[in-house]
């Protein structure tokens, strides 16, 4: 797309909670495509394609599950609707409010693909309830200087369901071996507000009674540490096909939690998509 350098469009913090799965969707970020790569002279950018992904049940858990994502995305000079790397979403609608060779600031509002936790998906979700999907608010900054750009966005719940806050800070390092393959990696983190902790990993007293696990209240904090690696390859002037691996590690309140199984989570891609 257009000013994001990016060759892959894709999965939310993606703001689907699923932080995991927007972490490889930035993993992801490579050569500039679409029509840029063509040479054509126009400010639109088109992407589309898909993507399969294993990621964890939901925050915390011990077993995995399998999505298939779709990545279409259009932009229009500083303008952009769908799958967005710099808004680390699969469906954003924003702008990117500066731009030049190294910065790229934007602002966008986002929803969530995926249901980020279903009651139904796990026994130890029995009497918890289901996180909703909700709208988010959201300004992301990007800095890219040489081979390495660092990123950090805020998303908040704009809809009122009890998604809190949420701010993410990632640098990634960009190498590109031979002509068409571009790999990358680095580590990353989240900041999480109390009204998200107390939604993934927090047990009020209502909640107790109906699942059998102790009380528990979660506080605002750190609460997750990660490294991701992609790695894209441009086999065709219009194609990309691409893997991503993001290895994290829940910290603070979410370690402690009763709902946490397994404080190490991992997160698993592969995409492919067309650029015009």
């Amino acid at each position: 797309m257009a000013g994001t350098g990016l060759a892959f469009v894709s999965p939310g913090a993606m703001a689907d909670d699923t932080l995991g799965l927007s972490q490889s969707l930035y993993a992801l970020s490579g050569p500039e495509g679409g029509a840029a790569a063509a040479g054509a002279s126009t400010p639109w950018r088109f992407s589309m394609g898909m993507g399969v992904v294993n990621m964890p049940k939901f925050p915390g858990a011990s077993g995995t599950k399998w999505e298939a994502v779709p990545l279409v995305s259009a932009s229009y000079d500083r303008f952009f609707v769908g799958a967005n790397a710099d808004a680390a979403s699969l469906l954003s609608l924003g702008a990117y409010l500066y731009r030049d060779n190294n910065w790229r600031v934007g602002a966008a509002i986002t929803y969530d693909f995926i249901e980020p936790r279903r009651e139904s998906e796990d026994p130890r979700l029995n009497g918890l309830g289901d996180v909703k999907r909700t709208a988010h608010a959201e300004v992301f900054v990007v800095y890219t200087y040489q081979f390495v750009t660092a990123r950090a966005s805020v998303l908040t719940d704009i809809a009122g369901n009890d998604r809190g806050t949420v701010a993410t800070f990632d640098v990634m390092g960009k190498y590109e071996p031979t002509a068409g393959l571009t790999l990358t990696a680095g580590p990353g983190l989240t900041w999480a507000s109390s009204k998200y902790n107390e939604t993934y990993f927090g047990v009020n007293s209502e909640q107790s009674a109906r699942s059998g696990l102790p009380p528990f209240s979660a506080g605002s904090g750190l609460n997750e540490f990660r490294l991701s690696v992609g790695a894209t390859y441009r086999f065709a002037t219009h194609w990309n096909v691409g893997a991503s691996i993001t290895a994290a590690w829940l910290h603070g309140d979410a370690t402690d939690s009763p709902v946490t199984e397994k404080t190490n989570q991992m997160t698993y891609g592969l995409f492919a998509s067309y650029l015009f």
